[in-house]
């Protein structure tokens, strides 16, 4: 006999991590939305509306300005594998784990890949960069804005201007970063910016809404002539080395699939753009600002909460991502446990990290739709409470009480006002 399965029951849950994180009510509610064709004509203006709304989003005036279907890393790796030919010249400066990703996906590309690295936890000195920029000359140089690993976030400005002087084409991962804090593409000269739907944009994981510039474009068009060369017999075999080497995350395509032109590439994931326009549609009506104050807020609440109970924030504070605060775990305490015991019991998710810094420090998020007052103090008053099942000595009640001060503050500086 067949077994017959339960429907899942979806547990509750506060989720306070790097990402995913919670969705958007009305995300959700979208989603849920009856399928239309992808080629209908209330679909296809909607993709119009995703365009037009993600340019204002990334604060660009690209014509281009689109996602990509797949998580975060398949915009990165379209982004890359539609840029880099065997060979070329990529230099990454990294500082966490996914500088290393980058180096990866350029490596795979063919990529002669010059990687920095400093010490996580810190940041570069663009200074260093643009040196190191000079002496290699590049065709890419491929950072991460905020990397969510070390709770860091790297200065792009001077680098941009550096790698438009240099000719080399700025390739920014700002995936933590875009709807949570300022994300500025035209005006620090990025040429090619990749995000993902799970983090402050506040949509289920599934989207990477990307953008790049006619520079890319001008690439794009290289290698697509390449292709049609290929298909036509016309090229010789060396020229193999030189296509895109994949269809799935080719931009070219993927290029001709939103414009006017709608390429049948792929079918698109229609529940997924349901709930990415939504999501941009709730992003602009708070306004960025507006946004990126709340972030903050948020933020400066949950800092001063946990130095209050005693506990220490890791990483240098100058370069502090605002949407990952990083808490340094006390000496003799199993921190996987603490979490266990925090999901456990109160249903309230944080992270662990990576590499060097696997077991030494907890990674709390402040994104999108959980970066709220609410989440904040439950999560303060939760985790002191855990800490001291687990012996740690704390200033007890402190926590809670700090925020509750951070709040009140901006609210008599508003009232003041």
């Amino acid at each position: 006999m067949t077994k017959q399965m339960n429907q899942f029951q979806v547990p509750p849950r506060t989720i306070m991590t790097p990402g995913p994180v919670e969705a958007e009510p009305s995300v959700l509610k979208a989603m849920s939305s009856s399928i239309l064709g992808q080629f209908d004509p209330s679909f296809t203006s909607m993709m119009n509306e995703t365009m037009e709304m993600l340019r204002k989003v990334l604060q660009t005036d690209n014509q281009w300005a689109f996602p990509v279907d797949g998580t975060s890393r398949a915009g990165i790796e379209a982004m890359l594998c539609s840029i880099i030919e065997e060979n070329d010249k990529v230099l990454i400066p990294g500082f966490g784990r996914f500088g290393f990703l980058l180096a990866e996906i350029a490596e795979r590309c063919g990529a002669e890949v010059y990687f920095m690295e400093c010490e996580w936890g810190k940041v570069f000195d663009p200074e260093t960069v643009i040196a190191e920029i000079k002496k290699v000359r590049p065709k890419v140089v491929a950072m991460v804005h905020g990397d969510t690993s070390t709770g860091r976030m790297q200065p792009l400005k001077e680098i941009g201007q550096a790698c438009r002087e240099a000719d080399a084409l700025f390739v920014v991962d700002a995936v933590a970063t875009v709807a949570g804090t300022e994300v500025k593409t035209d005006e620090w000269m990025i040429d090619g910016l990749i995000t993902g739907t799970q983090k402050c944009i506040s949509v289920p994981s599934g989207m990477a809404p990307l953008t790049y510039n006619d520079r890319i474009e001008k690439v794009l068009a290289q290698r697509k002539s390449i292709e049609k060369g290929l298909a036509s017999s016309q090229k010789l075999s060396n020229d193999l080395g030189r296509r895109i080497r994949s269809n799935y995350l080719d931009l070219s395509q993927l290029q001709d699939y939103w414009s006017p032109a709608r390429l049948n590439h792929h079918t698109e994931a229609t529940s997924m753009l349901y709930g990415l326009y939504e999501g941009l549609r709730v992003i602009l009506a708070e306004g960025l600002e507006e946004r990126f104050n709340r972030h903050r807020l948020n933020e400066k609440a949950l800092m001063a909460g946990i130095e209050a109970m005693g506990l220490s924030l890791f990483g240098d504070a100058d370069c502090k991502l605002p949407t990952v605060t990083c808490v340094v775990i006390p000496e003799g305490v199993d921190g996987d446990s603490v979490r266990a015991m925090l999901l456990g019991e109160f249903g309230i998710e944080i992270a662990s990290s990576f590499g060097p810094l696997h077991g030494k420090i907890w990674r709390i998020g402040t994104m999108g739709y959980s970066c709220q007052k609410r989440n904040i103090l439950l999560t303060l008053a939760a985790f002191e409470a855990v800490l001291i099942r687990h012996d740690v000595k704390l200033n007890n009640g402190m926590g809670v009480q700090a925020a509750l001060n951070a709040y009140q503050l901006k609210e008599t500086v508003v009232n003041n006002s």
